[in-house]
């Protein structure tokens, strides 16, 4: 079979078949922004050290999906370029899950996130890649900001489960004798069976277009090994398009942003609104239980503000569109620390579902019109590791001024991860989307 001169134009109902598994993989993504920190607490970590704890997912994205993208670039298996990651990625996701409510100490509760993370990273970057492959590119837009709905309708289930179970019946102070609540052991053994069975369903449903000849041909002649490995993506680093240039500093705002969001928004909620500090107290486990909606409520938001995006950004340009949510997001960002209400909460969420939706979907829109076809998986994977090294940076630093300069309040920590987020924005406005051959995205040659 060759690979057809023009890739077959997919409805909506099967790109959203395509992208399910991102439900499943996003899923495992919210289950960690909104159970990772408290796990650590219950099992006797301190505020300061929560993003050292952190660090297995930014350190295995960084590590696993350069290699992952620049070695599905040179697959030609029975199974495609991209399966086999999938596959092993959310097996590994999948036992990550399965075991991290059941940890006995932080080092199994480590172990377990890195087992997590790794699995998640496998699986991530190929899946960006995949939408590449499989949509013509005027159908890249489409194809991101669903991924985008698909991780605010995720993420929104994640954080919202313990809730519904405390809804049902379960008490929310029912812990097990290392102060785990039995309403994170079910939520994350729910996402253990999504994480697998929606990426099955998805590349059995929407399995990857045959490679062409030629391609094949291309990637027989391509050297193998972890040193070939290595020299392209040092290749690709060295020969990056001007946009991903740029969209690298929108990254270190963003994401040292956002990871420093997740790590402390339930301690601000917690004194902010609940009046405690303490993590075994009732009022931490409902300062969890508070953010996990009011999560669920912004990722509600970002699912239907990502297919809203869709017109807008062939209208205004992903880059404008992106720095205007991610004001928003910063506004949202700033207001939270004040809110002393629970209900008031849910009204800066809005800005952050606004700004998160765009996250997940925008830069990639802009990423996926500027780089080469031949070498995607490689490019998203050096992409992440713009996610990941901010992540890092908030590892390295946080611990060193949350006391002096933050005065051991995790409230002003969310008051940076504000302005952090305007900056993103203004970096992001001079970024122009061009495709591989110089032109607007979206454009052809005549």
């Amino acid at each position: 079979m060759r690979f057809p001169d023009s890739k077959p134009h997919l409805s909506l109902p099967r790109i959203l078949e395509m992208n399910l598994g991102f439900l499943g993989l996003q899923f495992s993504f919210g289950l960690q922004q909104g159970n990772m920190a408290p796990i650590y607490s219950y099992l006797g970590a301190s505020e300061a050290a929560l993003p050292i704890l952190n660090l297995a997912g930014p350190i295995t994205g960084l590590l696993v999906q350069p290699l992952i993208g620049a070695m599905s670039d040179r697959t030609d298996s029975r199974w495609g370029r991209r399966t086999p990651y999938f596959l092993f990625g959310a097996v590994l996701c999948a036992i990550g899950l399965f075991f991290m409510p059941l940890s006995s100490s932080l080092l199994m509760a480590v172990s377990m996130l890195w087992i997590l993370d790794a699995g998640n990273n496998i699986t991530m970057e190929p899946y960006r890649a995949y939408v590449s492959d499989r949509l013509n590119e005027n159908q890249h837009q489409i194809g991101f900001l669903t991924q985008s709905a698909f991780t605010g309708l995720a993420q929104m289930l994640a954080f919202l489960t313990p809730s519904l179970l405390v809804w049902a019946g379960m008490n929310q102070d029912w812990v097990d004798t290392h102060n785990i609540p039995y309403t994170a052991r079910i939520a994350f053994m729910v996402g253990a069976f999504l994480s697998f069975t929606t990426i099955l369903w998805s590349i059995r449903r929407v399995p990857e277009l045959p490679l062409s000849l030629a391609e094949r041909a291309r990637i027989a002649a391509e050297p193998k090994g972890i040193v070939a490995t290595l020299t392209e993506i040092g290749s690709a680093i060295r020969d990056m398009p001007v946009a991903m240039r740029k969209l690298a500093v929108m990254s270190l705002f963003q994401w040292y942003a956002m990871a420093a969001y997740w790590a402390y928004v339930i301690y601000a909620i917690g004194r902010s609104v609940y009046g405690t500090d303490a993590p075994t107290s009732t009022g931490f486990h409902s300062a969890v239980l508070t953010n996990g909606e009011m999560a669920a409520f912004y990722n509600a938001v970002a699912f239907v503000a990502a297919f809203a995006m869709v017109p807008l950004a062939k209208r205004l340009g992903a880059a404008s569109l992106h720095a205007a949510c991610l004001v928003l997001a910063g506004a949202g960002m700033l207001w939270l620390p004040h809110v002393t209400e629970k209900w008031m909460l849910f009204l800066p969420a809005i800005g952050v579902g606004i700004g998160w939706a765009s996250i997940m979907g925008n830069p990639y829109v802009i990423l996926a019109g500027s780089i080469p076809p031949e070498r995607t998986g490689v490019y998203m994977g050096i992409f992440n590791m713009m996610i990941v090294i901010p992540m890092l940076l908030l590892a390295a630093t946080l611990p060193f001024y949350y006391q002096p300069l933050m005065n051991g309040d995790p409230r002003h920590v969310l008051s940076l991860c504000g302005v952090l987020m305007i900056c993103a924005a203004v970096a992001v406005w001079s970024v122009r989307e061009r495709n591989a051959e110089g032109l607007p995205v979206g454009a052809t040659q005549a």
